[in-house]
């Protein structure tokens, strides 16, 4: 009988096909090689590796699940895959490819002209484009239904005016999707950079998400024609939906930061000898470790389930509520009890339970809170709203 691999007790690496393992192993080298030398750095001094992105375009990791349009047309175990091992670097990191694949593309893709996709699609595939996607605002929050946001007809232009707050890579951005309230209902829109009116705003003195840019975003006036609205983005189901496709990353992003935490603490477990003998050695250590592997392993079926759901077009919003609930809590939990097994060393950049722990305090919050999803799920338990 073969060994147990400690980092995959299920065998889930056999539930792959070639091309979803092949896919796993590229970004794997990527994140070994050219990534991790950098993130310590990065997050220590509040910076975003920018010089990764032309060679994460150059692997097709941008709207991977979209066909054509200059994209690679994986399917969405791929893309899970791929959130998977840029988080197992760092949040930032796959936070950045999410907008850019979740919120950016896929609402140009699902929701704008033909003429939308022709312009931004390729250069956003390519690298050469980046997005943002403008939905929370100051008070709104996990309630994006009081939108403050105002987006006024004049003639053949509209004018918006209003705020968006905690916008991931919103200062990067050459095009932000923008969701604004106008008098038939919540409408999409795409906001360019150097648009009169159109400013943005590092957020800084982050403990979290340092190697990533997040900003504010403000609409003085800012002028936009009829055809930078996306013309199938209406209603609040509209960017609801959007979410849905980031979410559904995230949940399979954080078993990459799990994953990280638990391979470096099970490492030092087996050099670090305390009273006579290896930390490994020790019962309440091993328990730990084993809670550590129970719970990544349940996320990992639990994310893979999803994916195969979603490719065959049976995925559900509560499903994937289910997950990143699910998930995200795992992974933090095991994050902190790593970053407590490493004792000292666990609090210092050059461990990396710290930066993903601080990381995925803002992981659990975003694309819906803990609670959120709670409310969710037992929304379609009781057929009750409860919000």
């Amino acid at each position: 009988m073969n060994p147990v691999d400690p980092h995959d007790i299920y065998c889930v690496d056999d539930l792959l096909s070639d091309d979803e393992r092949q896919v796993r192993d590229t970004v794997a080298r990527f994140v070994e090689e050219r990534a991790m030398p950098l993130i310590a750095d990065a997050f220590e001094n509040d910076r975003f590796p920018r010089e990764l992105v032309p060679e994460i375009a150059e692997m097709g990791l941008f709207g991977s699940s979209i066909d054509g349009y200059d994209c690679a047309g994986l399917n969405s175990v791929c893309y899970g895959l791929i959130c998977q091992e840029l988080e197992r670097c760092d949040s930032g990191l796959r936070s950045f490819v999410s907008v850019q694949s979740s919120l950016v593309m896929y609402p140009i893709h699902a929701m704008g002209s033909e003429e939308q996709k022709d312009r931004w699609l390729p250069a956003l595939a390519r690298g050469e484009a980046i997005g943002c996607f403008g939905l929370t605002e100051p008070d709104g929050g996990s309630d994006p239904g009081v939108m403050k946001t105002i987006a006024k007809r004049d003639g053949d232009d509209w004018i918006i005016n209003g705020a968006k707050m905690w916008i991931t890579n919103g200062c990067l951005a050459d095009v932000a999707v923008v969701w604004a309230e106008t008098d038939a209902g919540k409408r999409g829109f795409l906001v360019e950079r150097g648009m009169p009116g159109y400013t943005t705003r590092a957020i800084k003195h982050k403990f979290s998400l340092r190697a990533s840019v997040t900003s504010e975003l403000f609409f003085d006036n800012v002028r936009v024609s009829e055809a930078n609205r996306l013309p199938g983005a209406t209603g609040l189901v509209a960017p609801l939906s959007c979410l849905t496709q980031a979410r559904f990353g995230i949940a399979w992003g954080v078993i990459g930061a799990a994953q990280a935490c638990m391979k470096e603490t099970l490492e030092y477990s087996k050099v670090r000898v305390l009273f006579g003998s290896p930390l490994s050695h020790k019962q309440s250590v091993q328990i730990r470790l084993a809670e550590m592997a129970r719970r990544i392993t349940g996320a990992q079926v639990l994310a893979m389930q999803l994916g195969r759901l979603k490719d065959a077009g049976k995925m559900h919003h509560t499903q994937v509520s289910l997950a990143k609930w699910n998930n995200c809590r795992m992974a933090l939990d095991v994050a902190r009890d790593a970053r407590d097994l490493l004792g000292g060393s666990g609090i210092t950049v050059e461990c990396c339970p710290i930066r993903h722990m601080l990381n995925l305090e803002s992981v659990i919050t975003y694309e819906g809170t803990e609670t959120i999803h709670q409310l969710i799920v037992g929304n379609a338990l009781t057929g009750h709203h409860a919000f």
